[in-house]
């Protein structure tokens, strides 16, 4: 098969702590072809959807870190490949956020003549925190608004801590836990977060969530959803004098069994997900809320193989073999029609 993936740099990656490359590795193990793009290299050329890539492809059997070093080298190499996009048979939409909206534009007509993972419809519709949203009964309590006064009201009323989340920033950047204990630095706070020097329309919204309690002791539970179906799940606690359970703000994994309350809340989730061309997330879970859905580049497959001595990338890319056959023998109407012409 010929699949490649759109993301963002790659020489910047630590392979072994990312998702990924762990999938790239797969693909390449398993003798498919595989190339790299950005963003930027998807551009149109007469009325078709073409990009630029470079064939990553190298010799399988290496180490994840030869294999890394190999496949720098290609990047390096002059040799760029103008392909039409409808030639793939899998595209990975893996770029962190925020995401490029015109990328998924040039992308969504041939939306049904490449599997994408995950489709730009649905990468359109919850790369933000507020696809939460769709699923009110599971959720904190959640306000969303770009008014200060309201916001504060929203804090005063509450009468606990809270917290404050940009709605398009990824790995805890940007988070913040926030009482009317401390007024000051709060009205501070959200008039910078909402950029209130501006006029109404142009001001940020924000996201304003109730703070879960069990984040401090407990910490919170990243869950790998494979169509629909749990993949696997990592506990993530943060570091002392910190609330946010995200590894890149310094969190540690932990070994975690999913609980019937977690399968409960995947449960509630995945006919919304499956529908919306989401095949892989991540989920957070704090206690028993779902805080979080992560869609563009959900990650954690390293650390929870270490954990559980497995080898996730092997079931998605099992999965995606399976789509891509399960594609090419449902023939469209107008093939169905030609066939029967032609007898």
């Amino acid at each position: 098969m010929r699949i490649a993936f759109l993301m963002d740099r790659l020489d910047t990656i630590d392979p072994i702590y990312e998702t990924t490359s762990h999938l790239m590795y797969e693909c390449n193990e398993r003798g498919h072809t595989v190339y790299f793009l950005e963003p930027h290299d998807v551009y149109i050329r007469k009325n078709e959807v073409v990009a630029r890539m470079r064939n990553i492809s190298v010799s399988p059997g290496l180490s994840m870190r030869r294999y890394w070093r190999e496949l720098i080298r290609c990047l390096k190499k002059d040799d760029l490949i103008f392909e039409s996009v409808t030639d793939l048979d899998v595209l990975f939409l893996r770029k962190n956020p925020p995401l490029v909206y015109q990328t998924m534009e040039f992308l969504e007509p041939v939306g049904e003549k490449v599997f994408m993972i995950n489709s730009t419809r649905g990468q359109i519709l919850a790369n933000s925190k507020l696809y939460i949203l769709n699923f009110p009964e599971i959720i904190p309590e959640t306000h969303v608004s770009r008014d200060p006064i309201r916001l504060r009201k929203i804090i005063d009323d509450f009468g606990g801590a809270m917290v404050i989340k940009p709605l398009q920033r990824y790995g805890g950047e940007g988070v913040i836990k926030v009482s009317v204990k401390d007024r000051e630095n709060l009205n501070s706070l959200i008039n910078y977060y909402v950029r209130a020097y501006k006029s109404y329309e142009e001001r940020e919204p924000i996201m304003v969530q109730e703070y879960l309690e069990q984040i401090q002791y407990e910490g919170d539970v990243r869950i790998l959803l494979l169509n629909g179906e749990i993949l696997g799940a990592m506990k993530r606690k943060p570091r002392l004098g910190e609330f946010r359970a995200n590894i890149h703000a310094g969190a540690k994994a932990y070994k975690h069994e999913v609980t019937e309350a977690e399968k409960k809340i995947c449960g509630a989730i995945k006919e919304r997900l499956v529908r919306d061309g989401l095949y892989f997330v991540g989920i957070d879970i704090i206690g028993d809320k779902l805080v979080e859905v992560n869609c563009l580049s959900p990650g954690g497959i390293p650390r929870i193989n270490r954990l559980n001595k497995a080898k996730l990338e092997k079931k998605v890319i099992d999965f995606v073999e399976q789509k891509v056959r399960q594609r090419k023998n449902e023939k469209s109407p107008a093939q169905k029609v030609v066939s029967l012409k032609g007898r």
